[in-house]
């Protein structure tokens, strides 16, 4: 099998192009083989398209993909899907119906044994159970789960085939909001506990912002942008700074815990973030969720007479218009290059009232800090 350059052996390279009906997709990216990668853009964009070229479904005469060094498919070579180290984790969990959950987990792990491809080595098939909660689930039939515990049961079986990457399309989509909330914690858990590089299809923000560390945007059957999530959030040139939701995600660590006020302490990029409600091990790694509409800004601290505890340093990197009234603030945080990125959106009243300008330093008042994840 042929193999990429030594400097593409901890990275994901794929390029497809090609038409598949009335649908043209031409969708390149390279990225660190490591973590959640997200592939994210509206309905029919072509993440799915992308997830199955990668799998071997789709088959394009223009494509390429390697991975960690392995190619999979260039001018000349294609790796048959069957060959493939793939778990693919599709939009309904398929189990197969007249096998219990145990059964269907050991048919997972009996395709890794078998496979002639993969050099991962086998899991535990009673780590996988643990990792995702699903021992009370094994002697029962999948017609007798709900949605959530379906597809937690659908991820143990592809990661019992010990692939070298996780596909996952959509595995929320069929989901009510009470059963993502019930898998979500398990995702978590993957990302933090395991090291197979995942590629995760979604088109819902929020999914995305807890979960990925890289993302691929796509339009039109393009990709608009690939890199680290924090960086694409808050790029002026994207269309996600402009979604009403719009957010800033913050990595930090737990540094101290006021167990009187029940307030955690989080550095990010040297500056102090006070969070209610956490009470984990000092040293933690956290990821912060900031929503740019609970951010307004000032010329001076607050001195005393606010309820607000988050008031960190910022410096102006961007303004641009939202909307007729509205105004979007790209910011830094810390009084000095290199802080992370940080999202303000204030009216354009605010916006000339104080007569705020590119470069400039100001004070955040963050309203509300979500914590979204251990990271």
């Amino acid at each position: 099998m042929s193999k990429a350059q030594p400097d593409k052996t901890d990275m994901i390279s794929a390029h497809f192009r090609g038409q598949q009906g009335t649908f043209e997709l031409d969708a390149a990216f390279e990225l660190s083989a490591s973590g959640v990668t997200a592939l994210f853009g509206p309905s029919g964009c072509g993440k799915t398209s992308v997830l199955r070229c990668i799998a071997g479904l789709n088959q394009m005469k223009d494509g390429f993909f390697s991975l960690k060094g392995e190619v999979w498919q260039n001018r000349s070579h294609f790796m048959p899907a069957y060959k493939r180290p793939v778990g693919y984790v599709f939009q309904e969990a398929s189990l197969f119906p007249h096998m219990s959950v145990e059964q269907n987990l050991t048919y997972g792990q009996k395709r890794a044994l078998s496979s002639p491809s993969s050099d991962m080595p086998v899991l535990d098939q009673k780590d996988v159970i643990e990792l995702l909660g699903i021992a009370p689930l094994l002697k029962r039939s999948p017609l007798k789960l709900s949605g959530g515990e379906r597809q937690r049961v659908a991820i143990g079986r592809a990661l019992l085939s010990c692939p070298s990457i996780l596909l996952m399309d959509e595995p929320m989509a069929a989901l009510d909001r009470f059963s993502k909330n019930e898998i979500l914690p398990y995702l978590e858990r993957l990302h933090d506990e395991l090291k197979i590089p995942m590629l995760y299809v979604s088109h819902d923000i929020a999914e995305v912002e807890r979960l990925a560390d890289q993302m691929v945007l796509m339009e039109n059957g393009k990709v608009k942008a690939a890199g680290p999530l924090q960086k694409l959030l808050a790029d002026p040139g994207l269309s996600l700074a402009s979604m009403p939701d719009a957010a800033s995600v913050l990595n930090g660590t737990l540094a101290s815990v006021d167990e009187d006020f029940g307030i955690s302490t989080i550095m990010v990029s040297g500056l102090p973030f006070q969070i209610p409600g956490i009470m984990s091990p000092i040293g933690t790694k956290m990821r912060l969720r900031v929503e740019a509409s609970n951010i307004s800004l000032s010329r001076h601290m607050p001195q005393g007479s606010s309820s607000i505890l988050n008031t960190p340093s910022v410096r102006i990197k961007t303004i641009q218009p939202f909307g007729p009234y509205m105004a979007n603030i790209f910011l830094e945080l810390g009084e000095e290059d290199g802080g992370q990125a940080l999202l303000a959106r204030i009216s354009k009243k605010s916006l000339y009232s104080l007569d705020l300008r590119k470069g400039e330093k100001v004070q955040a008042m963050i309203k509300s800090v979500s914590m979204v994840t251990d990271v």
